[in-house]
């Protein structure tokens, strides 16, 4: 069986790292899938998604601080981005983060592990994000 679902996240500020995985998770539960994989992607190219600690908040302040750090919003280190929207740090720092990932499906429970979380990376909000996920398996 292959499912496909979507859902929206307003994102409140211009670089934000959001946890979702309530919602991927209830959709999992909701689609009684005992075995398989949750894929989820997102189609912005100034958002991603990734996994990552979820326990302490301030590991995502770490994050979002450093990249800001070593990709400024105006450029650095003697450039100048040269993208005419102001938003060229946004496009390189989510092509860090990346835009899908894979978690496995294991008796109906993502297999994150206790730390682990899943996390929308905003990098040029606020706006309205979509995520869209597919899940496979039986």
């Amino acid at each position: 069986m292959i499912i496909f679902d979507e859902f929206r996240v307003k994102t409140p500020e211009r670089q934000v790292l959001i946890d979702v995985t309530h919602e991927i998770d209830q959709r999992v539960r909701a689609y009684n899938v005992k075995e398989g994989v949750c894929r989820v992607y997102i189609p912005h190219t100034t958002a991603g998604i990734t996994i990552n600690e979820n326990a302490d908040p301030s590991v995502i302040k770490d994050i979002s601080n450093y990249l800001s750090k070593l990709i400024p919003k105006g450029g650095g280190l003697g450039y100048s981005f040269k993208h005419g929207e102001g938003n060229s740090d946004a496009h390189i720092k989510c092509s860090l983060t990346g835009h899908s990932i894979d978690v496995l499906i294991h008796e109906n429970r993502l297999m994150l592990g206790t730390w682990q979380g899943i996390l929308l990376t905003e990098y040029d909000g606020p706006r309205n994000r979509r995520v869209y996920i597919q899940i496979q398996g039986e």
